[in-house]
């Protein structure tokens, strides 16, 4: 009588170990595998990855040029002006 009391004491461990284990064992027959999905994708990873590479290719290469009348234009839409234009 002292096992069951044991095994008692640790139903809900026991439970969810195996809810646990039945869902692993789903997803893995039920799920895609992985290289079907590389073979589908492979187009939208390639070019997402060439697109990060020539991001991050024109962000290093190139030097931002000092513009006052864009940082003026990014001013007003911020709603942060220097001075106004008086209309005569």
């Amino acid at each position: 009588m002292e096992i069951p009391r044991k095994v008692a004491k640790f139903r809900f461990h026991i439970v969810a170990a195996l809810i646990l284990s039945l869902i692993l064992f789903s997803l893995l027959l039920l799920a895609p595998k992985f290289l079907s999905l590389l073979a589908f994708f492979w187009p939208l990873l390639l070019s997402t990855a060439l697109f990060l590479l020539a991001v991050l290719l024109f962000t290093n290469t190139s030097l931002p040029l000092p513009d006052k009348a864009a940082e003026g234009l990014l001013n007003y839409v911020a709603g942060h002006p220097d001075h106004h234009l008086d209309a005569d």
